[in-house]
């Protein structure tokens, strides 16, 4: 189950709650992906050197959020105002490899980033996805150039490596704040169809529709129908479309769409697959939007989605264990194995992590699989950690592979605990007992009187 998340938020600082957003309230399954494309996050220099060094605050908001519910960042990329973020649940980071992020400015033709692409490519369970955030250029006049750079930004991502293009992806979803208006209708008869609900005498002149009949790089993308208000432009913190002199009139601007490589290549004459070729499908749960967010003048839109996969991967390359009781009060020891065909490397490392850790650098420590080895033999290899570097204060914690040939955790293993320091603990509780039982200065001297 993926959550896919699209929000121009014009700016502004992350809102209090975002339970609705993410469908953290849901009665269903819980997620195990989520992808969350900004757009104008902000980009002044002062913001955007800083967040290159650090965290920005968005990422850390959604950390915060989604960290102590299981879910762990596995990318992110940021252009200027563009962001993008992954967070997969731990149980899955065994079988998503070959992660690789890209950009593209298309803004003041190519050197500006304030418009053009983000996007995060990976093989989750042996096949291949790729995510695009998208911000194309404003304004109703500008189809051909919204068009244009979008066949740009499929063409550039990924150029010159050795990466499969966007187009040769399993899956391909392509959403953010692509800025297609409502063509040729006059802007009282948009509200008035909206006001009514009748959502559907607007679609045959929304512009990414009209492009999608006549283009065939489109043809193939797919997209759930626009059952919601259309999602610009408003007041702020309000469901009012804009009240300002512009007046600008309502518009779809935020989308999400998808691509499946098989749907496009092997369907038989009757439309049907064979058991064979279709190894993975993409169902649509659910396309809305939130109209109780109102920090910027566009509404997030969500799609919940099923990505149905015949997994090509089904064994984790590395498996790893703690051995024994673990606590800082002695060295303790890790086994794991590889399977033979792992491409192991002397920069590999075995990080220590607490249960509700936020990314792959937020470990407490770690081990050098080569330099602290212990033991080794056709089966299985020990390295051990120092016990000086093991939490004095215990709880629970799990065990990472970090493959550097990969770029990513090939291993993880079951939660443990760790015992606290009785050592530390009976100490603090003497010194405790100890000045209980010396009177202050204060106290003596009052009862000589």
């Amino acid at each position: 189950r993926l959550h896919l998340v699209t929000w121009n938020v014009g700016t502004a600082s992350p809102p209090p709650d975002v339970t609705s957003l993410l469908q953290l309230n849901s009665l269903g399954p819980t997620m195990d992906m989520y992808v969350i494309g900004l757009q104008e996050v902000n980009s002044r220099i002062t913001n955007f050197l800083s967040d290159l060094a650090f965290d920005d605050p968005w990422s850390i908001f959604f950390m915060t959020v989604l960290s102590p519910l299981g879910y762990i960042k596995l990318s992110s990329v940021r252009m200027q105002g563009l962001l993008l973020l992954i967070f997969v649940k731990h149980v899955h980071l065994p079988f998503i490899r070959d992660i690789h992020t890209h950009y593209t400015r298309t803004g003041l033709y190519g050197y500006w980033g304030n418009k053009g692409g983000v996007t995060v490519r990976m093989s989750l369970y042996g096949h291949t996805i790729c995510f695009m955030n998208c911000h194309l250029p404003a304004h109703m006049e500008n189809t051909e150039q919204r068009l244009d750079d979008f066949e740009k930004i499929l063409e550039m991502q990924f150029e010159g490596e050795n990466i499969p293009s966007t187009l040769d992806h399993d899956v391909l979803f392509w959403f953010g704040d692509l800025n297609f208006r409502i063509a040729d209708y006059g802007i009282h008869f948009v509200r008035e169809s909206i006001n009514n609900k009748r959502y559907n005498l607007l679609w045959e002149k929304d512009q990414l529709n009209m492009a999608k009949k006549k283009e065939a790089f489109l043809q193939e993308f797919i997209e759930g129908p626009l059952q919601f208000k259309p999602t610009y432009k408003f007041d702020l913190y309000s469901d009012v479309y804009d009240t300002s002199e512009k007046k600008r009139k309502p518009a779809w601007t935020d989308r999400i769409l998808w691509r499946v490589k098989n749907l496009c290549q092997h369907a038989s004459k009757e439309g049907e697959f064979s058991e064979e070729e279709q190894t993975i499908s993409v169902t649509l749960n659910n396309y809305i939007s939130h109209m109780s967010y109102g920090i910027s003048d566009h509404k997030p839109v969500t799609g919940t989605f099923g990505l149905e996969l015949k997994p090509l991967l089904s064994d984790p390359l590395v498996t790893l264990n703690p051995e024994g009781e673990w606590s800082a009060e002695h060295d303790v020891l890790i086994s794991y194995s590889a399977v033979p065909e792992f491409p192991s490397s002397a920069w590999d490392w075995i990080g220590l992590f607490k249960v509700a850790f936020r990314h792959v650098n937020d470990y407490v420590t770690y081990a050098w699989v080569e330099d602290d080895e212990i033991s080794s033999n056709k089966d299985s290899k020990q390295v051990y950690m120092s016990a000086a570097e093991i939490p004095d204060m215990g709880g629970e914690f799990l065990l990472c592979y970090y493959s550097n040939n990969l770029q990513s955790i090939v291993g993880i293993s079951q939660p443990f605990q760790i015992q606290p320091n009785r050592t530390l603990i009976e100490k603090d509780l003497t010194q405790e007992e100890n000045s209980w039982m010396q009177k202050p200065d204060s106290l003596e001297s009052h009862n000589e009187f």
